[in-house]
């Protein structure tokens, strides 16, 4: 879900057309239009828990509405960026390939930027009146970008870290507890290699804790600071992959990677964007049943995840069909249950029907899960522009053993 080094200088080359205006149809007109298109889902492929939800989305889509839904896997979210960006130099205008992406930071400011998305629309779709706008800022929010209706919420995600609490019974509970820990026990944590999404929110986690004044991330990366800005995380990091798996020469490729050396024993931590990934692994023996899930006294970073139609869309009433279900309650409900994936619900529970709020009350979310009072404070992820800095900064330094 990481946009490419080269995309914003690529944006930047194409010739800007308007954001397409909302479409003046009625809900029930749209839903008339997208009986019988096929919706090209672009959604990263890499867990089999979200390929299945997204296969079962489109089941439920294509049985209630008539809409077929084709996942297009990605294994980056720019590819399908990039995909559109050729299309609007190219001057396809309409009968894109890409109907629905599911998008957030740096990829939603670079098309947000660009003009490539289609709408404001998400405030037409009946299942938005259910989302929680007020107490979950991320969904109207996204990197510090507004959303202005151009992206539906379909997901809510904080950092939480997995232990083994066999191995590990007390974890630490800050980033220099968690460096003063690793050097006390060598080799038993790692976390993914950047610019993999959660080896980069490690980096913006640390940096959060690690800096002078945070307030300074929420703003553009002023290259004349970054250096002095960034100090303290070099520093950190520089201490600490000695003491890590592999003495740090070796950086597992993604999350689920890491999973299998905390399933095999070979570390005490993982990282993790859902809270309920943990009980979810467990239940389907993928971790022992003594891995547990904590929090960082002074919170941890939180997100949204979204989808957005191009402007180019081919099926964009199918699109805007598919991206309202995703917001219903029977399918942030199914999304919410670690047996199915465990991701947090973007809608506020209180604004809902009784019968509906049952279905999130009913919801066993598993032994290793985190009650929400518990996940603490939520942080607000840093301006996009912070992402591929940290990220080209972190590979000039540690990239391939260095």
């Amino acid at each position: 879900m990481r946009a490419f080094g080269f995309l914003a200088i690529f944006l930047s080359a194409v010739v800007a057309v308007g954001a397409q205006p909302a479409a003046a149809d009625t809900w029930e007109e749209t839903v008339t239009k997208a009986r019988g298109q096929t919706v090209f889902w672009n959604a990263w492929a890499g867990d089999e828990r979200i390929n299945a939800y997204i296969a079962w989305a489109g089941a439920q889509v294509k049985n209630r509405y008539g809409v077929a839904v084709k996942h297009v896997k990605l294994s980056d979210t720019a590819e399908a960026v990039s995909r559109v960006v050729a299309e609007k130099a190219a001057g396809r205008t309409s009968g894109g390939s890409v109907d629905l992406i599911w998008i957030n930071g740096e990829n939603f400011a670079a098309m947000k930027r660009n003009k490539l998305l289609f709408g404001p629309w998400t405030s037409n779709a009946p299942n938005y009146r259910f989302v929680d706008t007020i107490g979950k800022k991320t969904t109207t929010i996204d990197f510090t970008i507004p959303v202005d209706g151009l992206e539906a919420p379909w997901g809510m995600a904080q950092f939480v870290f997995m232990y083994d609490s066999k191995s590990l019974p007390t974890p630490p509970t800050s980033i220099k507890g968690l460096l003063n820990w690793a050097k006390q026990n060598k080799g038993r944590f790692t976390y993914p290699q950047p610019p993999n999404f959660l080896g980069t929110t490690f980096l913006k986690q640390a940096l959060i804790e690690l800096v002078a004044d945070p307030a300074v991330l929420q703003k553009e990366v002023d290259p004349k600071q970054f250096a002095a800005v960034t100090a303290p995380l070099w520093r950190f990091l520089d201490a600490l992959h000695p003491a890590m798996w592999r003495s740090g020469k070796v950086f597992p490729q993604n999350g689920p990677a890491q999973h299998r050396l905390l399933d095999d024993g070979e570390v005490d931590i993982a990282l993790s964007f859902q809270p309920a990934e943990a009980s979810s692994l467990i239940a389907r023996g993928a971790l022992p049943d003594t891995v547990r899930t904590f929090v960082l006294a002074g919170g941890t970073v939180g997100n949204t995840s979204f989808v957005a139609i191009p402007f180019n869309a081919k099926a964009r009433d199918g699109a805007m069909v598919l991206a309202d279900f995703l917001m219903s309650p029977e399918a942030q409900a199914r999304k919410q249950n670690p047996e199915f994936w465990g991701s947090g619900t973007v809608l506020a529970i209180d604004k809902l029907p009784v019968t509906e709020q049952n279905r999130f009350g009913n919801l066993k979310l598993g032994i290793a899960t985190l009650p929400p009072e518990r996940l603490g404070d939520t942080l607000l992820e840093p301006h996009t522009s912070w992402v591929t800095a940290l990220e080209e900064d972190w590979a000039k330094r540690y990239a391939a053993g260095k």
